[in-house]
């Protein structure tokens, strides 16, 4: 954990921007895999572990407004505990270690809470994303857990996403520490991208490194010669030369800071005529709009400009045509690009996204889109010094959703259909960086993963 200050500092931060009342923020329990006994490794809240530091399952934090008290609840181990476990800090030793004097069983949490609550003290909470932390919500607050969501305390979220989006020296040497990780998954996955391997040897390997870095993948591996298909988790099939691997993964820090890179790479080691074509277009949107990136733009304008650059570099090899702006602003260039170009970093690959993707990538001024391939972009509005955002573009030949616009007749003004049919065998490619917004421009974090076609030949060659 961090000194112990850090997570004194966040508790003031968000007492300050909380006009009354009590906070609860509940950490995770464990969760069983097949049978009570066998457990998932244990995970827990980004915004428990954010303000009250503490990595152990069935705890909770209170912070108290006007009463300017913190409280963590929790229960010391027992005999049969300690057997199992070895011996453990007792909660009032940990509590301490991150700043927190009052200390209580969970027994007591309930009754706390109804003391405020009789008192005509407002409970703020988060939206619960676990099924037990829903029942846990319905007992403490007797709240019927399909009206829990009604009570989430808007206040409080938009305090959170306030505080959590800028990053301070800590968490982001905690995220590059996880880049450089990454560094080491995609260059041994660059490497065994060979004809003949099965993408699981691939994925397996990544997520074996992951936790030998430091901690679990930031989320499931995503690796596939069939790239068109964005979130594909299948690994079952054969690697074979004339197809793109893409590889979307990550790894997580002991603190929950996490990476999330792509990239992707001719199976074999050596790029064709055709792939290096649409690489450069996606590698040209990546780097010229991670240049854009600075405080005070807005990142819908920098997506903007990434899928102008993907439609012109389109047209250019004759797969699309006509006024490239206004395919833009039509929305015809997202058959190729259908979704957002980055979301935020931090504790979760997503950050904060659990607390509603409006509340952390739009506001008052921006408003999300509706139009489709805009409204996937999970974070459009200004850019602060501090933010940290994955940039990734990609261009994609989805059968599905050529056959169907071509049918619809949509954007014939735009799309070349006859040159994109002899596409639709190409698969996908996208690249992603993680990128520190900085006081007067941006910083790609970690070390530098190849992506140049001449670097990933030349890695893929060793």
């Amino acid at each position: 954990m961090f000194d112990k200050k850090v997570y004194e500092e966040r508790r003031k931060q968000l007492r300050s921007r909380i006009s009354s009342g009590v906070v609860l923020i509940l950490g995770n329990q464990d969760a069983a895999f097949n049978y009570p006994a066998n457990i998932y490794h244990f995970r827990q809240d980004s915004s428990f572990s954010y303000f009250f530091g503490l990595d152990h399952p069935n705890l909770a934090g209170i912070i108290d407004i006007e009463n300017n008290n913190d409280y963590i609840f929790g229960n010391d181990v027992d005999i049969d505990d300690i057997i199992w476990m070895g011996p453990q800090e007792s909660i009032k030793d940990q509590a301490l270690l991150v700043g927190v004097e009052n200390t209580d069983p969970m027994s007591k949490l309930e009754e706390f809470l109804k003391n405020a609550i009789s008192s005509g003290r407002k409970i703020h909470f988060l939206p619960p994303y676990r099924g037990e932390s829903l029942i846990q919500m319905e007992e403490l607050l007797g709240i019927h857990h399909k009206q829990i969501k009604n009570y989430v305390s808007v206040e409080l979220i938009k305090a959170i996403v306030a505080i959590r989006s800028i990053k301070d020296e800590y968490e982001i040497a905690e995220i590059e520490k996880m880049v450089d990780v990454a560094y080491k998954m995609h260059t041994t996955a660059m490497k065994m991208a060979m004809p003949g391997v099965i993408e699981r040897e691939i994925a397996g390997t990544m997520e074996g490194i992951s936790l030998s870095g430091g901690g679990p993948v930031s989320f499931p591996v995503i690796l596939s010669i069939n790239g068109q298909t964005l979130h594909n988790h299948f690994h079952g099939n054969i690697l074979k030369e004339g197809r793109m691997m893409v590889a979307d993964a990550g790894a997580e820090s002991e603190l929950l800071y996490s990476s999330d890179i792509t990239r992707t790479v001719p199976v074999g080691g050596v790029f064709n005529q055709r792939q290096k074509d649409i690489y450069q277009i996606v590698l040209d949107a990546n780097v010229k709009s991670i240049e854009a990136i600075k405080p005070g733009i807005t990142y819908r304008s920098v997506h903007l400009l990434a899928a102008r650059i993907i439609a012109s570099g389109l047209k250019d090899i004759g797969l699309m045509k006509g006024d490239v702006d206004e395919a833009v602003r039509q929305g015809a260039h997202a058959m190729f690009f259908p979704h957002g170009l980055g979301h935020m970093m931090g504790m979760d690959v997503h950050d904060m996204e659990g607390l509603g993707e409006n509340y952390v990538g739009y506001d008052e001024e921006i408003k999300r889109s509706d139009q489709f391939g805009l409204a996937f972009l999970r974070l459009g509005r200004k850019l602060q010094s501090g933010f940290v955002l994955t940039d990734e573009p990609g261009i994609y030949f989805i059968p599905a959703l050529i056959d169907q616009w071509r049918k619809e007749g949509k954007f014939t003004e735009f799309i070349n259909y006859d040159k994109v049919e002899s596409f639709k065998d190409f698969g996908g490619i996208r690249i992603e960086d993680d990128i520190l917004v900085t006081d007067t421009s941006y910083r790609v974090l970690g070390k530098p993963i190849p992506k140049t076609i001449a670097e990933i030949e030349e890695t893929m060659r060793k």
